[in-house]
């Protein structure tokens, strides 16, 4: 009688204990190299989401969300070496990006999940970009945060279309997965809509690996080119743009990733007037109650980045939302509890689509101008210069062709 009371109160204790523990999100994001600046500001948003929903009273009546950063190097062999981590540590849900990246880990997680169910890892995809992550490629353990490539070519390209002054467009675009889906996906839609534009070039560079960026704006200036149209980010963009102020290129540019963290900075004056690129949200689009919450988190992490990234945001608080609808933090509960969710946000009605895990969201089309204008009330990174929302464009008209033939495990 005595041990069997004994043995109650034991795995009562423990299940209380269990139940107080932290919810662990291992963030796989590049803290070194060239492009840390990008990882540093990622990160301080998933810290803010995260701060967001722990004062709430956290998940599942009251366990706290923990976020684990982890540093991948944009490396996918060093990925993959972080995810062996995190399955040792026992931590079931994996957030990172960089398509190369997230392609790797998508197959290393479907292994390792077909090898030990009752040890599941969910990949939260919040912003490789690749098309083939929820097409070709799609499966039940990952989830994208972001529109994808072609959603978001979707809205610079309706943009550009309304340009006139457009006549010759130059393709730039770095060399591994997401560059190449650019790339494709920026000439068949240019085709579709402006068929009378030219695309004078279609080039590919290695990423994060150029330091000259002269030699290419040579090229470019050759061509005749009035327009670049790039998915270069980081190092990649920012050295372009410099090149191009340098040696007076006069074209313009429409970027997908310009309003990424360090690239404002690493623009400055050269992007003033001639960048346009295309963003979930900025901190000139935020109402007031978010205007107030996203600068106190600047100030919190001593920070004059546009915390307003809502990749991570998004993740973090669809998350929380399926673990307490399915009352588990299992991944597998909690996965089936997120097909087809949908949350109100900052920037109105987002749905998470069953049917191959890829977010449905609006895209804002920006303009990189002097701050004190009308529609930029606050700069980006001390430069003096912020995003002006030139168009949104919603939810219902970037959803995608359905591309996926999802096998599911059978629910508990």
């Amino acid at each position: 009688m005595f041990r069997a009371a004994a043995l109650a109160i034991a795995l009562s204790m423990a299940q209380t204990a269990m139940a107080q523990q932290p919810v662990k999100i291992a963030v796989l994001i590049g803290l070194s190299g060239t492009n840390a600046i990008y990882g540093e500001g990622q990160l301080n948003a998933f810290n803010a989401a995260a701060e967001l929903v722990n004062a709430r009273g956290g998940v599942l009546g009251g366990r706290k969300l923990e976020i684990l950063p982890m540093d991948h190097k944009n490396n996918p062999q060093e990925a993959l070496i972080q995810f062996k981590r995190t399955t040792d540590e026992n931590i079931h849900y994996v957030a990172s990006t960089v398509s190369s990246i997230v392609h790797a880990l998508d197959d290393a997680v479907s292994r390792h999940n077909a090898r030990n169910p009752e040890q599941a890892v969910l990949l939260l995809n919040f912003n490789a970009l690749d098309p083939a992550l929820t097409e070709a490629k799609c499966n039940f353990w990952h989830f994208r945060f972001e529109p994808h490539t072609d959603m978001q070519l979707t809205a610079l390209t309706n943009y550009m279309a309304a340009q006139p002054s457009i006549s010759k467009i130059y393709l730039l675009n770095q060399d591994y997965a997401y560059g190449q889906s650019v790339s494709r996906g920026s000439r068949e839609q240019l085709a579709a809509k402006r068929p009378d534009v030219a695309i004078v070039a279609d080039e590919l560079i290695p990423l994060a690996k150029v330091k000259d960026f002269a030699p290419y704006v040579a090229k470019i200036r050759a061509t005749g080119a009035d327009s670049v149209l790039t998915g270069n980010w980081g190092s990649d963009l920012s050295l372009l743009l410099k090149a191009s102020n340098e040696t007076g290129l006069k074209a313009n540019f429409y970027a997908l990733l310009a309003a990424g963290f360090g690239t404002p900075s690493a623009i400055g004056s050269a992007g003033a007037d001639r960048m346009k690129t295309v963003y979930s949200w900025h901190l000139n689009a935020a109402d007031a109650k978010w205007e107030r919450t996203l600068l106190d988190f600047q100030a919190k992490y001593k920070t004059n980045a546009d915390l307003a990234y809502l990749p991570a945001f998004r993740a973090v608080e669809m998350i929380s939302a399926a673990m307490d609808k399915a009352g588990s933090s299992d991944p597998k509960k909690v996965a089936y509890a997120l097909e087809g969710m949908h949350i109100a946000g900052p920037t109105g009605d987002t749905w998470m689509r069953a049917e191959d895990h890829q977010l449905i969201g609006p895209m804002f089309v920006m303009s990189f101008v002097k701050a004190g204008r009308p529609g930029v009330k606050h700069d980006v990174e001390g430069t003096g210069y912020g995003w002006k929302t030139e168009l949104v464009i919603g939810a219902q008209e970037l959803v995608p062709p359905l591309r996926c033939a999802m096998e599911r495990p059978a629910p508990q």
